[in-house]
């Protein structure tokens, strides 16, 4: 039994003996000959991000405005560095930094892991990439990443186009596709656009020897993936449009638009003062971004889309449309331009809705307004009005007013209609009526739009009651998709038969004695269009102008705001006829007239509305 007993613990002993050893052999395996053969691979094999080409953006004419231009990064694996043995002064030289600047790196990138490859030095240029392709032998651990930057053949655009920039820490944890390094757009179609435009990215798998000199692909390639370029953007842009807008407004605050009525596409986009995008690209991208931020001018705020302006005139156009729809005035309904009601140019009385317009009569949209907002529904006047306001304001609204439209951009705003909740938590409930609120007759008082909803509207009307919403991009990819966009025509409730007299009206502004819009006519196109007068209480007011051309089958649309410049017939309406001149002739022949509009320049005002100059750039 004894004998039994002592066996039977000698097995014991030699099965947790035979078990140890293996558990032993194993670890030893994994904590040393394991970490041999992945030193020893590393110091073999490297891993090579490939970086696709973001896709190149083109204008509606297939000219290229946005394309990609090689450059490098230099890449480091600290773990792998011989920190005593490398001569920084000599990679200072190289890459023309100094000496330690080339030490500072290599502290952060050693701090972000001893192991993982990381960014040394981004976007060397060419010519440095090249004098230091001679020396990297000397720098074990040191490697070049090739990737792209945008280039713009013509500086223009910058608020359309948008920029690149690498990719912040927040940007990381929302999308894991990214990684420290990568570049992702920031702003404008680069960022509306970004899963189309930055393709997929590729791995080179290559063998390097001891002196960090790639000695060819590891298994011939076949653990290679190759990057797949980004998708190209086919926009509706006309480049050559965009380019002499943006020439016009040189010296000048405000913005420029221009729609393809029909469809909807926006032929030019300015926002003035703008820049060169080539600023925001590479090296000098954060220096650059800064220097426009802290601008007085605020070159990159994006007026087109952001700017709140009172419309002045050009609001009387959906006003008289409203008024004919309710049946409060007919087409041949005329009122005297009685001043005492509401200040006025001089001017014959309108004797019909198209002179009203053609006129631009204060006093003819006052009675227009007051007729909507006071229908005789509720014998409270407090009430009626209330009703009234409240169905203008849909009215209103289904013009893409006080809404947002939805272009393929971001931080687009809606602009501002005001309703009867306004009113009331600003007067009270029951405590305001049309008196309170006539100045919404004229687009001025509590009414704001940007730019893009004034070409909006002047787009409806070259329609005759419809637009589609505007955007930037066509197509997409080489199969030249559409952009997944509702473009199905928006009909605000406006009889067809309505539009005729007001667009009469805007034809009479350019064509007529009397027209406010005279400075708007081309002896060879049928042009229409309406003048506003945006009141400004800081200085000297901003002056509107909205046209369309031909008149009949209208072929462009067009918003001109061009702040602290006065009337708008003065100076936005012969600037929006040179543009559309530009587009549907291809060249300008008034150049007279082109030397005065290039030349005139806009002054800044203080809040006191004194001169501080000097002019916008």
């Amino acid at each position: 039994m004894k004998r039994y007993t002592l066996n039977k613990s000698a097995v014991l002993i030699a099965i947790f003996l035979t078990v140890g050893l293996i558990y032993w052999i194993r670890l030893f395996q994994l904590q040393i000959i394991d970490d041999y053969a992945s030193e020893a691979q590393n110091n073999t094999i490297r891993n090579k991000v490939q970086y696709p080409g973001r896709g190149l953006i083109l204008d509606r004419n297939g000219e290229i405005i946005v394309y990609n231009e090689p450059v490098y990064d230099l890449m480091v694996i600290p773990g792998q560095v011989a920190v005593d043995e490398t001569d920084w002064n000599l990679l200072a030289d190289l890459l023309e930094l100094d000496s330690a600047g080339v030490r500072e790196r290599y502290a952060k990138a050693r701090a972000y892991s001893r192991y993982a490859q990381s960014v040394f030095e981004r976007q060397i240029s060419k010519e440095v990439y090249g004098r230091l392709q001679e020396y990297l032998y000397l720098f074990p651990g040191f490697d070049v990443q090739s990737r792209t930057l945008r280039r713009y053949p013509k500086p223009i655009a910058a608020h359309v186009l948008g920029d690149v920039g690498e990719v912040s820490e927040e940007e990381i944890k929302r999308n894991p596709h990214y990684q420290p390094g990568d570049y992702i757009g920031k702003s404008g179609l680069e960022k509306f656009y970004e899963e189309e435009l930055r393709g997929k990215k590729g791995v080179k798998v290559v063998m390097v020897d001891v002196r960090n000199r790639e000695k060819g692909s590891y298994k011939e390639g076949a653990m290679d993936s190759l990057p797949i370029p980004g998708e190209k953007l086919y926009t509706t842009l006309d480049a050559g449009l965009q380019e002499y807008a943006e020439w016009l407004m040189q010296g000048k605050r405000g913005s420029i638009v221009a729609v393809e009525p029909a469809t909807g596409e926006v032929l030019a986009l300015v926002s003035a003062p703008g820049y060169d995008p080539n600023l925001m690209v590479g090296r000098v991208r954060s220096r650059n971004y800064n220097m426009l931020l802290t601008d007085p001018q605020k070159p990159l705020f994006n007026r087109a889309l952001m700017a709140y302006y009172p419309p002045g005139s050009i609001f009387k156009l959906p006003q008289a449309l409203i008024g004919l729809q309710e049946g409060v005035i007919r087409a041949g309904t005329g009122f005297p331009c009685d001043k005492s009601l509401v200040g006025c140019h001089n001017h014959a009385d309108a004797l019909s809705v198209s002179e009203g317009v053609r006129n631009s009569c204060n006093p003819y949209f006052y009675q227009v307004f007051r007729r909507i907002i006071m229908q005789g529904k509720d014998p409270n006047r407090f009430i009626d009005s209330r009703l009234g306001l409240e169905q203008w304001n849909e009215y209103i609204k289904s013009f893409g007013l006080g809404t947002r439209l939805d272009i393929d951009l971001s931080d687009v705003k809606a602009g501002y209609i005001p309703d009867a909740a306004y009113f009331d938590r600003y007067y009270g409930r029951n405590q305001w009526a049309f008196s309170t609120i006539y100045s919404l007759s004229i687009g001025q008082g509590e009414i704001s739009l940007i730019p893009l909803q004034m070409v909006n509207l002047a787009a409806i009307m070259a329609n005759r009651g419809y637009y589609v919403t505007p955007h930037l991009v066509r197509a997409i990819g080489e199969d030249q998709r559409p952009p997944e966009m509702d473009l199905s025509p928006r009909v605000p409730p406006i009889d067809r038969k309505h539009f005729d007299p007001v667009v009469e009206g805007m034809y009479g502004a350019v064509h007529l004695p009397g027209g406010t819009a005279r400075r708007a006519y081309i002896d060879s196109i049928v042009v229409c269009g309406k003048t506003g007068t945006s009141q400004n209480p800081h200085g000297k007011d901003h002056a509107v102008f909205i046209g369309f051309a031909p008149k009949d089958n209208p072929q462009i649309a067009v918003s001109v705001f061009l702040e602290n410049s006065g009337f708008g017939g003065i100076w936005a309406a012969p600037t929006a006829s040179l543009l559309i001149e530009k587009y549907l002739t291809g060249k300008v022949q008034r150049k007279w007239l082109e030397e005065q509009v290039h030349d005139f320049t806009i002054f800044t005002y203080d809040e006191n509305g004194r001169i501080i100059g000097p002019p916008a750039h």
